[in-house]
């Protein structure tokens, strides 16, 4: 077995490892009495009236899926930005279809009323 072979394994077998021996060591030091001050609301320290689930509108979710979308793929315009010189018309073109496929992923949730805030 090769010296980089036998480096993944170890590493696989620590990372499978590890969260078990945590959970198990956790598991072990934490507190095992209960009593009724912990089971109480915690958030905003006052008790509820009424229904306590609120409903959520799904599009706030669509709306911050949409935002991180576009700032994790806008992150990825750096790296090309800082490259651009040494790879010449290639970079371009890359890149002039990268901003395309986001203006068209703009253009779609636009189109469908994605953006528009309620």
């Amino acid at each position: 077995m090769s010296p980089n072979t036998a480096f993944v394994v170890i590493y696989v077998l620590v990372a499978i490892i590890f969260p078990f021996l945590a959970f198990t060591v956790a598991y072990f030091l934490r507190p095992k009495r209960s009593n009724s001050e912990k089971t109480t609301t915690y958030e905003s320290g006052m008790t509820t009236r009424g229904e306590t689930w609120v409903r959520f509108r799904a599009q706030y979710f669509i709306y911050a899926l949409l935002f991180v979308l576009f700032d994790v793929e806008t992150v990825f315009l750096y790296p090309w930005a800082a490259a651009y010189n040494q790879m010449g018309l290639f970079a371009l073109v890359e890149g002039f279809l990268f901003v395309g496929i986001l203006a068209f992923g703009l253009a779609y949730a636009w189109r469908k009323g994605d953006l528009r805030w309620t």
